[in-house]
């Protein structure tokens, strides 16, 4: 008997969140990311358990790539931001992100899944919009910055809206001039 085979759970959520990405989330079943890895359905089971816990997995990696990504724009932790310019770097992460499929992926996936992860996705955009102060005309212009980069990229990365490369650059200009970043 030979050693059994590792498998490596990144490549199990990048197969996941590709299944999402080119046919939807409703194509996102254990088989089919098991046949796209080229492993079993029970040892994907053997990673993940539940269909539930691999989308939980693709929304953990993807919330800790957001807070690399986060550090490395802002230089430091959102914790030693205002609320303000927490949302301004979140503007210039979404307008540069690399993994901006990935995260439409986990988001459509984790709304669709259960109510638990639809929680998640709603808490930590309230963990973001919930500190502005809106009183403020800097908080005001902030929430409306961060409202239109969400509606930026669900329109593009769900494919309801049509946007070249420079339209999608033009668009964070704009919104990052409006907001005076």
């Amino acid at each position: 008997m030979g050693k059994p085979r590792s498998i490596d759970r990144d490549q199990v959520l990048d197969a996941a969140e590709d299944i999402i990405e080119r046919s939807g989330a409703a194509a996102l079943t254990i088989d089919a990311v098991a046949k796209a890895v080229g492993i079993s359905k029970g040892g994907v089971q053997s990673c993940f358990g539940a269909k539930h816990n691999l989308v939980n997995a693709m929304l953990e990696r993807w919330g800790k790539h957001y807070d690399a990504c986060f550090e490395k724009t802002a230089g430091v932790a959102a914790e030693q931001l205002s609320s303000v310019e927490q949302v301004k770097t979140h503007v210039r992460i979404t307008a540069t992100e690399e993994a901006l499929i990935a995260r439409a992926a986990c988001h459509l996936s984790a709304m669709l899944e259960s109510k638990d992860q639809k929680d998640w996705v709603r808490a930590w955009h309230a963990e973001r919009l919930g500190k502005l102060d809106v009183s403020t005309e800097e908080g005001r212009r902030a929430r409306m910055a961060y409202l239109a980069v969400e509606g930026a990229f669900m329109l593009r990365y769900f494919g309801l809206a049509d946007m070249s490369e420079q339209e999608w650059q033009d668009a964070f200009h704009d919104i990052e001039q409006w907001a005076g970043s």
